[in-house]
């Protein structure tokens, strides 16, 4: 069905529906129960069993999973029954495997939650009432109301349209906005289709409205409609990684090569000492080649990555819990390095409850009248409010206040035209109908713009010339408003008499108007954000307001907020423009606070800082903020007041709209992200340990512990102390420094040098662990270099100290330089994961399992020192701590 080509009555009969009332509530649920929600044919997810396997393509796993076939035929071959390792490695590798799913499938998760909460919301009539629904519960026949800034949900034929123009560049690659009409289209050839940019009667799902309004009813949804015919384009986008994942994947490979060599090392080694007969004994080159895997095995913390995305996911999902919802995984590590945050006033820095408290006139009645006509927003009786935008709900509030309710109003001066309200003019104008016949036009906006178009002032005495005296009156009213925080708008008017303008542009209207008053409203701050700005100043962090208000308004308001000190601090957009980029980027540090400005100042602001390089947040809710909000570092979307397409393009989205919110989210960004690093940490300097303790055992000739011991240790002593770190508290202080460097790498500011000396106080416990077995259980050296003994009980202990140290070192890493005794809390995450872990190691050794493990049975003096030994790690750290903080201190 060719809907554009169709009357919209009989559009609205085909999808039995009602130009005034809708869809009845109950029609439109059995709709959807009947063709499916409003969505695109998502990308198709992989089986289970195809992610299973996909965890087993890490090269580190086929190596093992090599070993493990290649003993199991080495054991057959010298008619051997032993496949205890095989079944082991299999056991842990499968194990790995599963956590790995598991892990991905919680991410996934949390991810889908978050983005479930950040759905596009549509207006639509039910039941002859405007309800606000999900956009993917809409049906045929819902009638959509549309405004500036929304996205278009579905494919849509218009039955209305106030000078609404649509963006469909998604759809046709044609970025000029297309005005759309209600009316059928002119078809010269009746055998030619109409191409869908020329469809002007049409707006379909993926475009998105830029000004003006408009009301349609929905033909076609989900895969049903345009976009649906494109959706396999679109559903093949691939998973963004975010940078620390990039350079995790750096951190991999550098890993491997190390790796590699060391094994390569090792076959050397054992090969100069054996001469050319070490390829004639299997056994040796096997019993070699194990030593390799183990060290492989040491070397790579393979559940690194998925300790990332988990901590990530954790800190993403808390954050929504406290109105911050994140919609990318990147988001996160960058709010830790924010250093610029430009921010909206209006919603965000203020409570976005405007009040009218003041007016300038000599005829308020008039004056509340035009205001509240020359709205959208209407007051609701039944609960004696006002409901709109805020500016425009101030003014229709006002009017009631004397007694003229909107309703009353409109229904006596039916509106027969309008220009909409645009950012660019800061006005709007509409046409009514006057009960006398006469047709009035009824005019509101910015006092300097409305005044500018003014030649007449209404007054007691009647209308009267504008004359220079009276200007200067209105601007010393207007600015003492603004003087006192006071959002002021003015109001004009047009008398047609009997016949009603045939021009409803802008251009036509706004000209040689009757000035009629000023009234002044103000917004409150909320009152949490003068703190949050004070800790954002602590912090770093550099707080700027952006807004289309008057100077003075803007100005008193960061003042009493502490965003700025003085004047001189403010600048507006038109100042801006006289300046070049050279001058701009040299002085833009000395400004708080931009007024007056158009959206093109924001992206240039942005751009500005971003030069300087700095990582700079921004906020905002309209759709002309969406090319700043995608520019920025942060792009930061309003979840109340926001526009479909702000949300879209925002990296995250404030649940509700605060500025302090902004802060706390910065706040818990620098504690993931520290939180990241001390995993980090944990896992390279354990397996550094290990790698040392495999690697100057092989060298001297003996085996330290099994490559099934290290995976053990691996998946059960690393991970889970690694996961419960993601749960510790911000450290004191953490909103008292500067914002980190964006730049920096992994190992910044001396984090390589820790893990490199904690790793080798681990490692070389471990080997004192080893040598104290070997002479408790009275085995020489000698005996274990021969192969004559595989100094079992030396292997148990060392496996228990590695074990239980590297939990005991968890405990350190809860902060990097602040001493562990100090801290003001407890993590009880990883008090958890330490009983946990000495728990399994009690039963790997104590149970059958340790026949499989080849442990020996060690007696409680044994499990003294061991335990000892691993304690031990807590006063190396400590004093290195000190250490560490007395250089530091040297240093600033």
């Amino acid at each position: 069905m060719k809907e554009y080509l169709q009357e919209s009555a009989q559009v609205i009969k085909d999808v039995a529906s009602d130009d005034t009332y809708g869809l009845a509530a109950d029609e439109a649920a059995a709709r959807l129960e009947k063709n499916g929600p409003n969505k695109l044919k998502e990308a198709k997810k992989d089986p289970l069993w195809k992610r299973f396997f996909a965890q087993m393509a890490d090269p580190m796993i086929i190596m093992l999973i090599v070993a493990a076939v290649i003993s199991a035929l080495t054991s057959m071959a010298q008619g051997e029954a032993d496949f205890a390792d095989v079944i082991i490695i299999c056991f842990v590798v499968v194990v790995n495997a599963v956590l790995g799913v598991v892990q991905e499938s919680k991410a996934e998760e949390a991810l889908a939650a978050l983005q479930e909460m950040s759905a596009a919301q549509s207006k639509v009539v039910r039941d002859g009432k405007v309800v606000t629904v999900p956009s993917s519960e809409l049906v045929v026949g819902d009638l959509v109301i549309l405004e500036a800034g929304d996205s278009v949900p579905a494919d849509c034929r218009i039955i209305e349209s106030a000078s609404m123009k649509i963006e469909e560049a998604a759809l046709t690659g044609e970025s000029v906005p297309v005005n759309k009409i209600a009316t059928v289209l002119d078809v010269l050839d009746e055998g030619k289709d109409v191409p869908l940019g020329d469809r002007k009667n049409m707006c379909y799902m993926g475009s998105t409205v830029v000004y003006g309004r408009g009301r349609a009813v929905v033909v076609a949804t989900g895969m049903d409609t345009e976009m649906g015919k494109i959706a396999d384009a679109l559903t093949r986008a691939e998973d963004e990684e975010t940078p620390l994942q990039k350079k995790l994947d750096e951190l991999s490979k550098i890993l491997s090569i190390i790796c590699i060599v060391i094994c390569a090392l090792v076959f050397v080694v054992t090969w100069l000492k054996h001469g050319m007969g070490f390829f004639d004994n299997m056994t040796l080159v096997l019993n070699t080649f194990m030593v390799a895997v183990s060290l492989a095995v040491a070397a790579i913390p393979e559940g690194l990555a998925a300790v990332v995305t988990i901590v990530l996911s954790i800190g993403v999902t808390k954050m929504s819990q406290h109105n911050a919802i994140i919609r990318k995984l990147s988001a996160v590590e960058t709010l830790g390095c924010t250093q610029v945050i430009c921010s909206d006033k209006t919603g965000t820095l203020t409570q976005n409850k405007m009040t009218v408290v003041r007016h300038f006139t000599e005829d308020q009645d008039r004056l509340v009248r035009c205001m509240a006509l020359c709205s959208d927003a209407k007051w609701d009786s039944a609960h004696e409010t006002a409901v709109g935008e805020p500016t425009e709900a101030a003014l229709v509030a006002d009017a009631a206040k004397l007694g003229f309710t909107s309703g009353d109003l409109d229904s006596a001066n039916p509106r027969v035209g309008e220009a909409p309200f645009d950012s660019g003019r800061k006005m709007m104008s509409v046409v009514n109908k006057a009960p006398d016949g006469n047709y009035i036009q009824h005019t509101k906006g910015g006092p300097d713009v409305i005044l500018a178009r003014c030649t007449m002032v209404h007054t007691a005495n009647g209308d009267v010339p504008m004359t220079d005296e009276w200007r200067q009156r209105i601007m010393e009213a207007n600015k003492a408003m603004a003087d006192d925080a006071l959002r002021v708008m003015a109001a004009a008017r047009v008398n047609y008499g009997k016949t009603a303008p045939t021009d409803f542009s802008p251009e036509a209207l706004e000209h040689d108007m009757t000035f009629l008053g000023l009234c002044g409203m103000i917004d409150p701050v909320r009152p949490e954000v003068k703190q949050a700005v004070a800790e954002a100043h602590s912090a770093g962090m550099r707080v700027v307001m952006i807004t289309g208000d008057h100077i003075d308004t803007a100005v008193a308001i960061a003042k009493e907020l502490g965003i700025i000190v003085d004047r001189s601090q403010a600048i507006t957009g038109a100042e801006l423009d006289r300046m070049s980029d050279e001058e701009f980027a040299k002085n833009i540090s000395k400004y708080g606070v931009y007024a007056r400005v158009q959206p093109e100042h924001k992206t240039r602001i942005v751009d500005t800082w971003k030069k300087l390089g700095k990582v700079v947040a921004m906020t905002g809710d309209g759709v002309n903020d969406a090319p700043s909000i995608k520019r920025a570092d942060i792009g930061v979307g309003m979840g109340i007041t926001g526009t479909d397409v702000t949300k879209n393009v925002a990296d995250m989205v404030l649940a509700d709209d605060n500025f302090a919110t902004i802060i706390n989210a910065c706040e818990e960004g620098r504690r993931i992200y520290d939180n990241i690093r001390k995993s980090i940490a944990f896992l390279l300097s354990s397996n550094l340990a290990e790698v040392i303790a495999v690697f100057v055992a092989s060298l001297i000739g003996f085996t330290i512990l099994e490559p099934t011991h290290l995976l053990w240790l691996n998946l059960i002593t690393d991970c889970f102390p690694a996961l419960a770190m993601a749960m510790e508290e911000a450290e004191p202080g953490i909103m008292k420094r500067e914002p980190r460097n964006a730049d920096d790498g992994i190992f910044a500011n001396g984090m390589g040098l820790d893990c490199l000396i904690q790793g080798a106080f681990i490692g070389t416990l471990t080997l004192i662990s080893y040598f104290i077995g070997l002479n408790i259980e009275g085995v020489p050296l000698s005996s274990v270099l021969s192969g004559a003994d595989k100094g079992l009980d030396g292997m148990t202990m060392a496996f228990l100290t590695l074990s239980m140290v590297e939990m005991f070192h968890s405990f350190n890493m809860r902060s990097r330089r602040q001493s562990v005794f100090k801290l003001p809390t407890q993590n009880k995450w990883l008090w958890f994961a330490f009983a946990g872990s000495l728990v399994l190691t009690f039963v790997v050794i104590e149970t059958p399992l340790a026949q499989a493990f080849d442990f020996a049975e060690i007696n409680a003096f044994e499990y003294g020192i061991a335990m000892l030994l691993a304690a031990a790690i807590i006063p190396l750290v400590e004093i290195y701590k000190a250490i560490m903080r007395a250089v530091e201190k040297g240093r600033n």
